[in-house]
C-alpha cells in the first residue's frame, strides 16, 4: 500500500478540510442533490404519463373485420363488428340497379376495372341498404377480400389521409358516403372531385367510391341556378357544379315505388320473418300506414313491419 510522505499528509488534509468547509462546496452538494431529486421526479411523471396515455393509433387496416368507419378526429379506422343491413333478396323493386351494382362490385373484388357509383333518388327506396347488401354478398363469395369503409360527409376534407392508409393494404375497399350533398358555400366537393378522378395521384387502384344522395347532381337545383344567373359565363358555372357527379361512372336512379311494388315488399318481409297476418289485412293496414306517412317506400314498409312484429311480440332477427 502506498503511503503519503509524513510531511505531505498534514498539508493534504488541511487542503481537503478547507475545501469541505467552504460555502461553495456545500452549495455544489446541494445543487447536485436537487438535480437528483428533479430527475427522479421527472422519471416518475414520465412513468405515470406512459401508463395514462392511450394506445398508439393504428394506421394499418385490421384483418379481423370487413367493415369500418373512419374516425376523422383520431385519423384511424374503427372496426364495425356487426353491420346493420338487409339481405340482398330483401331489397325489392330495384332489380336493375341491384344487378348493375352487384356486377360492378364483383368485378372490382376480382381485380378488374370498375366504376365509382352514385345511387341517387327518392328517400327510403334502399340506396344505402343496397350498398351494404352488395358488400355482404361479395364478402360471402370471396371472404376477406372486400372491405366496406364508411366516411361521413363532414369528414371528406380528411379523405386524402384515409386514402394514404388504404392504398398500402392488399385488400380492396368500398369507400361509402351516405347522403352525400353540398349546400351554398360548401367547397368540399372540389377536393372530392380531385380524389375521384382528375388529380395527379388519383384514387388508389384498390379503392372504389360509392355514394348515396337524394340529389342527382349532389347540389340543390336552386344553388346551381343562382350561381348560373350571377356568373360571367353561366354555362361554365353549371359545368363546374355538375362535374362532380360526372366523376361517378355509374348513376343508379331510385324512384318512388308504385302500390304493387309496395305490396311486394311487404309480402316479402312477412314471409321472411314468419309474421302471421292475412294478405288482405296486411295490405289494408299498410296502405293506411303509408297514408299517415305521406309516402310509399321500402323504408315506410319496413317501419310498418316493425310495428306489426312488435304487436305480435316477435323479434326481427
Amino acid at each position: 500500500m502506498q503511503h503519503f510522505p509524513k510531511l505531505l499528509l498534514p498539508r493534504c488534509l488541511t487542503e481537503i478540510l478547507s475545501v469541505i468547509g467552504s460555502p461553495l462546496f456545500f452549495a455544489q452538494i446541494q445543487t447536485l442533490m436537487i438535480d437528483i431529486e428533479i430527475k427522479q421526479l421527472l422519471a416518475r411523471i414520465a412513468d405515470v404519463l406512459e401508463r395514462l396515455a392511450p394506445p398508439p393509433i393504428r394506421t394499418e387496416v385490421s384483418d379481423n373485420a370487413d367493415a369500418f368507419f373512419w374516425n376523422a378526429e383520431m385519423e384511424c379506422l374503427v372496426a364495425v363488428p356487426e353491420v346493420n343491413r338487409l339481405g340482398i333478396d330483401q331489397i325489392i323493386g330495384v332489380d336493375r340497379s341491384r344487378d348493375t351494382l352487384l356486377s360492378n362490385t364483383r368485378r372490382f373484388a376480382e381485380g378488374f376495372a370498375a366504376n365509382n357509383a352514385l345511387l341517387w333518388g327518392a328517400r327510403g327506396m334502399g340506396k344505402s341498404s343496397l350498398v351494404k347488401a352488395v358488400h355482404s354478398t361479395v364478402v360471402q363469395e370471396n371472404p376477406g377480400v372486400l372491405v366496406l369503409v364508411e366516411i361521413h360527409r363532414e369528414d371528406l376534407a380528411t379523405l386524402p389521409k384515409l386514402l394514404n392508409i388504404l392504398k398500402n393494404s392488399v385488400r380492396k375497399f368500398i369507400l361509402f358516403c351516405d347522403d352525400l350533398s353540398f349546400d351554398n358555400g360548401d367547397t368540399t366537393y372540389k377536393s372530392l372531385k380531385a380524389v375521384l378522378e382528375g388529380g395527379i395521384e388519383g384514387r388508389p387502384k384498390n379503392v372504389i367510391f360509392y355514394a348515396t344522395s337524394n340529389r342527382r347532381h349532389l347540389m340543390p337545383r336552386e344553388m346551381i341556378e343562382n350561381e348560373s344567373s350571377t356568373g360571367i359565363n353561366p354555362g361554365e358555372v353549371v359545368d363546374e357544379k355538375v362535374s362532380l357527379s360526372d366523376r361517378f361512372g355509374l348513376w343508379l336512379g331510385f324512384h318512388n315505388c308504385d302500390q304493387d311494388t309496395f305490396f311486394e315488399i311487404l309480402d316479402n318481409y312477412v314471409a321472411y320473418y314468419n309474421l302471421e297476418i292475412e294478405r288482405e289485412k296486411l295490405h289494408a293496414e299498410a296502405i293506411e300506414w303509408s297514408i299517415t306517412r305521406g309516402a310509399r317506400s321500402g323504408r315506410v314498409a319496413w317501419q310498418y313491419i316493425q310495428d306489426l312484429a312488435g304487436r305480435q311480440k316477435k323479434i326481427l332477427d
